[in-house]
């Protein structure tokens, strides 16, 4: 038993390993792609993509749970996993209309995988192992931010343009490694108390497949029901109003990070041979800056309200450092130009070593609100911690989309200071949560 699931958790983390390592790539790289194609129908944006994806996720995060109900997680991320691969395919021979319509899949096929990935993980895990499992499988989705950005690095630098056979190559590469995370899937085990179930309704009826879907689509009706009414509840409470703020500027500072830097970064004439290149090393730079500090602030700062402040409290720092030192060392005009790079020159003189400085800091900082808004709301909705993270999910990936969608009209400087001020409100409030909580245990202890 433990050993299959074991076994269950370890293929689970290669799958997603596999999948992400490809659609992470993707997603740093695609406006530059876009940028470069030499295609003169394609009217497509990449930003507009992601902002598309992320939309469509944060709706579809509503009625996923209900889908992962009726079909089983497994074969919810397989079918999920197909929708990630068709995307990565429509790079290799791009057109307009596919490119968005596969973002729009996309969106509803991240919702259904997350989904169906929480639920396989507590199904193979019990109180005992549960925190174990957990970090396996973050430790090797973690690796997916490595791989693909290292691949680009050494195969765009030096490169001034990404002509169509080397976007060709790459985007190969990437859709075989989805492809293997996707079928990775169907390796994984059944628990035995799945078979024994399944047992019991093949007894129950003729025509066992048909009534075990509509058992469980009926269940899960009105299990979705009830979750939305909850959720609707929770929306409207003081404390989810209040951390709103920081669970937005988390959506704003994601899109930043893992699609408007590095394409500024590779559109930064002053980096000349080097830039394209450097949007690889870029990526691996935040994801070494996630691990660190979801290592760090993830297992030591637990359950602990003090730090909780103060790890929030860093990341803010830490993150205006690095919008300060954008906004010195990366041109104003980085994330909007399209068919040329910059004309704009910045304060200082672009320095390769403050960009990747400014990764690794976006990356720290990010890990530093994500670790502690998942702690506060596990803490604070203990008997409701379902529908409160469904609402951290919406509210981060609708002003994630939001953000998408501005970063190619915005100069760097108004979309830096739009981060600066929603952080700083965002922070604030959630100061002003854990003082609330620190009273409500003072007056229970008392």
């Amino acid at each position: 038993m433990a050993d299959r699931r074991t076994f269950n958790v370890v293929v689970l983390g290669l799958g997603f390993l596999f999948i992400f390592t490809a659609f992470t790539t993707c997603g740093n790289i695609e406006q530059t792609v876009v940028k470069n194609l030499e295609n003169a129908t394609f009217t497509g944006s990449g930003y507009h993509s992601l902002g598309i994806i992320y939309g469509v996720f944060s709706f579809a995060n509503l009625i996923a749970s209900t889908v992962v109900t009726v079909l089983g997680p497994k074969l919810t991320m397989f079918l999920s996993g197909l929708l990630y691969s068709g995307y990565i395919a429509v790079f290799i021979i791009p057109t307009t209309w596919a490119f968005y319509l596969t973002s729009v899949l996309i969106g509803i096929g991240a919702a259904m995988l997350w989904t169906a990935q929480g639920h396989f993980l507590v199904e193979n895990s019990e109180a005992s192992t549960i925190n174990r499992n957990t970090g396996m499988f973050w430790a090797l989705l973690q690796c997916s931010m490595l791989f693909g950005n290292l691949y680009i690095y050494f195969a765009w630098n030096g490169q001034t343009e990404i002509s169509d056979g080397s976007r060709r190559t790459l985007f190969l590469a990437l859709l075989v490694a989805s492809i293997l995370g996707t079928l990775s899937f169907l390796v994984l085990r059944k628990i035995p108390h799945e078979e024994e179930l399944l047992s019991e309704e093949e007894g129950q009826s003729l025509l066992p497949t048909r009534t075990m879907y509509k058992h469980r689509a009926n269940t899960a009706m009105q299990d979705a029901k009830s979750e939305f009414k909850t959720i609707l509840q929770l929306i409207k409470t003081k404390t989810i109003l209040l951390l709103s703020p920081c669970m937005a500027y988390s959506g704003l500072e994601l899109s930043f990070y893992s699609g408007v830097y590095g394409t500024c970064i590779g559109a930064t004439a002053q980096f000349g041979e080097a830039a394209k290149g450097l949007i690889g090393i870029s990526g691996i730079v935040v994801g070494i800056g996630e691990i660190v500090g979801g290592g760090f602030f993830g297992f030591l700062c637990k359950n602990n309200r003090f730090r909780r402040t103060s790890v929030v409290f860093l990341g803010m720092v830490v993150h205006f450092v690095a919008f300060y030192l954008i906004f010195l060392n990366i041109p104003d005009d980085a994330p909007v130009v399209f068919e040329t790079n910059t004309l704009m020159s910045p304060y200082l003189t672009p320095s390769i070593s403050i960009a990747l400085l400014c990764s690794f800091l976006l990356g720290l900082g990010d890990s530093c609100f994500n670790t502690q808004l998942y702690s506060i709301l596990g803490h604070v909705y203990a008997e409701q911690s379902t529908p409160a993270f469904a609402i951290f999910k919406f509210i981060q990936s609708i002003f994630a989309a939001v953000a998408f969608f501005y970063s190619g009209y915005l100069l760097l400087m108004w979309q830096l200071l739009l981060m600066v001020i929603l952080g700083f409100a965002g922070t604030l409030c959630f100061f002003v949560v854990e003082r609330m909580q620190n009273l409500t245990l003072d007056l229970q202890e008392y």
